[in-house]
C-alpha cells in the first residue's frame, strides 16, 4: 500500500495576524508541509502569478488569509478593495478547482448590516454597510460561483499577539494617555486568531480523514461584548490606571459606517467539528500572557 504524502498547505497573506498564528501552530503539525506566501511573493490579484505558482507547486489546501483590511480607507479605495477582496478571491477559488486544491477562505462579520439584535447565523440576510464589507461579500459570492467546494469562514473582531489590532492599540494608549474614549454601543464577539488558526487546521485534519466541508460557517470566540467592555477587560488584566469613557458611535466619526450588532452564531461549526469554543475573555487572557512575555 502506497504511503500517503504529506498534505501541502498554501497560506496566503503570510504577514497578517491569522497567517502568523498558523505559522505558530504549524509546529504542532510536523506531518503537514506549509508554504507561507506574502503579497510580494504571491500577489493573489495577479492571475499570471497564481497560474505560475499552482503549476509549479502541488498544493492540497489553500488557506486565503490575504485581504485588504483597511476598513476606512476602503471608502476611498473601492477599486483596490474589490480587486483584492473579491476578484482575487474568485480567481483563487477557480484555480483551486482546476488543480483539485481545497479552498478555505476567511471572511467577515461586516457582510451583515448590524440591524438584527440576536446572534447572526449563516442563513441570515446579508447587507454590508461599508465598502470593505461589500468587497468581502462579493469575494464570498465569487468563491462559491467559481468553486462549489469552497469553505468560507466568517469571523469577527480579530486580534492576535501579531500585527496591528484593537488589543495592541489599547495597550499602547494605556501607556500614553490618562483618559480615552471607546465606543460602547457596537456589539460583537472578539476572535483570538490563534483559536481560529487551530480550528482551520482541525478542518484540514478531518478532511485528511475523508470528511468533506463546503459553504459558509461562522467562527468567533464565545460570548458577547462591546468595544468599551473589551477595552475594560484589557485594562483590568494589565492593571492600567487609564480612564476609559464609554461613548456612542455617533460621537466617533469614521469614514466607514460600522454594523452596530455583528455577534456571530457559531453553533454550525461547533456541530460540524464537535468543537468547544473558548470564551472571549479567557482567550484574551492567553493573548495578553503572550504579549506580556
Amino acid at each position: 500500500m502506497q504511503e500517503k504524502l504529506s498534505p501541502r498547505i498554501l497560506v496566503t497573506g503570510a504577514n497578517g495576524q491569522l497567517a502568523n498564528e498558523l505559522k505558530a501552530v504549524a509546529t504542532d503539525h510536523p506531518s503537514y508541509h506549509f508554504l507561507f506566501t506574502s503579497k510580494e511573493e504571491l500577489p493573489i490579484e495577479s492571475s499570471e502569478a497564481l497560474e505560475l505558482f499552482f503549476n509549479t507547486n502541488n498544493i492540497d489546501y489553500c488557506i486565503n488569509c490575504g485581504a485588504y483590511t483597511a476598513v476606512d480607507k476602503a471608502e476611498s479605495e473601492e477599486e483596490k478593495a474589490f480587486l483584492i477582496n473579491a476578484e482575487a478571491v474568485g480567481a483563487l477559488a477557480n484555480i483551486c478547482r482546476v488543480h483539485d486544491t481545497k479552498f478555505i477562505h476567511i471572511s467577515t462579520d461586516y457582510v451583515y448590516d448590524g440591524s438584527k439584535e440576536q446572534p447572526l447565523n449563516e442563513e441570515d440576510a446579508v447587507g454590508p454597510v461599508n465598502i470593505y464589507g461589500a468587497s468581502k461579500l462579493k469575494g464570498e459570492q465569487l468563491a462559491i460561483e467559481n468553486n462549489l467546494s469552497s469553505l468560507i469562514i466568517r469571523t469577527s473582531w480579530v486580534y492576535s499577539s501579531f500585527g496591528s489590532n484593537f488589543v495592541k492599540t489599547m495597550l499602547c494608549l494605556f501607556k500614553e494617555k490618562e483618559e480615552i474614549n471607546v465606543i460602547a454601543d457596537q456589539y460583537g464577539s472578539p476572535t483570538y486568531a490563534a483559536d481560529l488558526a487551530s480550528t482551520i487546521l482541525l478542518f484540514i485534519a478531518q478532511m485528511e480523514a475523508g470528511k468533506t466541508f463546503s459553504g459558509i460557517v461562522n467562527y468567533c470566540n464565545s460570548g458577547v461584548t462591546t468595544w468599551y467592555e473589551f477595552a475594560e477587560a484589557i485594562k483590568q488584566s494589565t492593571g492600567s490606571n487609564c480612564k476609559i469613557n464609554p461613548i456612542p458611535t455617533s460621537s466617533y466619526k469614521t469614514a466607514a459606517k460600522r454594523p452596530l450588532y455583528s455577534v456571530l452564531d457559531s453553533s454550525k461549526i461547533k456541530s460540524l467539528l464537535q468543537l468547544e469554543i473558548p470564551l472571549w475573555d479567557n482567550a484574551l487572557q492567553r493573548c495578553l500572557h503572550i504579549l506580556e512575555n
